[in-house]
């Protein structure tokens, strides 16, 4: 008797869900990569409702599931939404739960393992705990550890981050820095001085008053203190060089570590964006050198975005960009909350000529392509799945 033939059945996939605590997260780091994984998988996203999670949902074409998680700590919200995770896992049934940002990492990973889901899976993009004193530092350490009992596997973004980790004993379990580190990777495509950018660099630079021989520095980020805003202003003023411009992109948050405007006021040639910009390009391609003096990262994808654009960069001795920038080849690394140093860092390159620069952009941009583009780094994460997932495609 002949064995039925096994061809035409078609196994369902694999559900698996990707969860941070706002949509706005989940959007910028799952831009175009559930669409891909849905081709494998049956991909469900997970937030606290919001119009950026029905955005996603709707141009990835996933479904979603919206559960209100409030990102400061608030003991009695937070057992509700543990509950309303747990209700949720126990009738998704996905085979893994896959969570990224701190708040959503400590809910959903433990209703993941309270609900049973064999794959929990969680992501540090960076760790607040090292740069914190006193009792918050207690706290987050003691939050870090907890998302890592009740994960299965843990995926730190670098390898700053998983010496982190391991040094302050947040964890024994084995961890993995995937490909050279970075979770989103960079479009190369997207990332390139284009003619229509240029443009659009040549009228930003305009508006702001600035001659086209004269030379810019670029920071791109949250106008906040942590970011090294306050010591890059600091050591701009001391510069003083009337054909360098500064051009700081962001806008502030209304937080109580907000930089204040009245720091920037007086200080020639300062420029700023006017708010927060959707399209970092053509004011990456304005500038002549990248500069991020922030205090702690996990993997910024700012230093690698502008490397694509070519442009070097100066950046602090902290996890990520100490990964990214290679001193003296694709940038210069000085001290985090150092405005003397920034400033000596900020001089080399003024002093710099013309083909030094072109050759240190050419670097930066050669280094992204081989590390981390947007086709390496997806990969690296499918390959990942594949191998903590295995190959049993009956379980829905």
């Amino acid at each position: 008797m002949s064995t039925p033939s096994t061809a035409h059945i078609r196994h369902p996939k694999m559900k698996i869900i990707r969860m941070a605590t706002i949509g706005l997260s989940l959007d910028i780091f799952c831009h175009g990569l559930l669409s891909e994984l849905s081709e494998e998988y049956d991909v469900v996203a997970l937030s606290s409702p919001d119009d950026r999670l029905a955005t996603l949902g709707a141009r990835e074409k996933v479904r979603t599931i919206g559960v209100r998680m409030h990102r400061e700590i608030s003991p009695l919200a937070d057992l509700k939404s543990v509950w309303q995770l747990y209700r949720a896992f126990r009738r998704e049934k996905p085979r893994m739960v896959h969570s990224m940002t701190p708040k959503a990492g400590l809910l959903g990973m433990m209703a993941a393992r309270l609900a049973g889901v064999p794959v929990r899976v969680h992501t540090f993009t960076g760790l607040v705990f090292p740069t914190s004193k006193g009792l918050k530092r207690l706290l987050l350490k003691t939050t870090d550890r907890f998302t890592c009992m009740c994960a299965t596997h843990v995926i730190p973004e670098g390898e700053g981050v998983k010496a982190d980790l391991t040094d302050h004993h947040i964890t024994t379990k084995p961890m993995k820095v995937l490909g050279h580190g970075n979770v989103k990777g960079v479009d190369l495509g997207l990332y390139a001085p284009t003619a229509e950018i240029t443009e659009r660099a040549a009228e930003i630079r305009k508006e702001a008053g600035i001659a086209p021989t004269d030379k810019v520095f670029v920071y791109i980020g949250r106008f906040v203190s942590d970011k090294g805003l306050r010591e890059l202003i600091t050591a701009f003023k001391a510069l003083g060089l009337p054909d360098w411009h500064l051009l700081l992109v962001g806008d502030l948050e209304g937080g109580a570590d907000d930089i204040s405007p009245e720091i920037m006021a007086g200080v020639p040639n300062i420029h700023t964006s006017q708010g927060w910009v959707s399209d970092v390009r053509p004011w990456l391609a304005a500038g002549d050198i990248f500069v991020f003096p922030s205090y702690r990262e996990g993997f910024p994808n700012v230093v690698l975005e502008a490397g694509a654009m070519g442009l070097p960069a100066i950046v602090t001795d902290i996890n990520g960009s100490r990964e990214i920038i290679t001193d003296g080849k694709n940038g210069l690394i000085v001290p985090p909350r150092d405005s003397q140093k920034l400033l000596e860092a900020m001089v080399t390159m003024t002093r710099a000529d013309k083909e030094r620069l072109s050759e240190m952009g050419a670097q930066a941009r050669e280094n992204v392509e081989s590390h981390f583009s947007q086709a390496y780094v997806r990969g690296c994460l499918k390959e990942y799945y594949r191998s903590i997932l295995g190959d049993d495609r009956t379980i829905g």
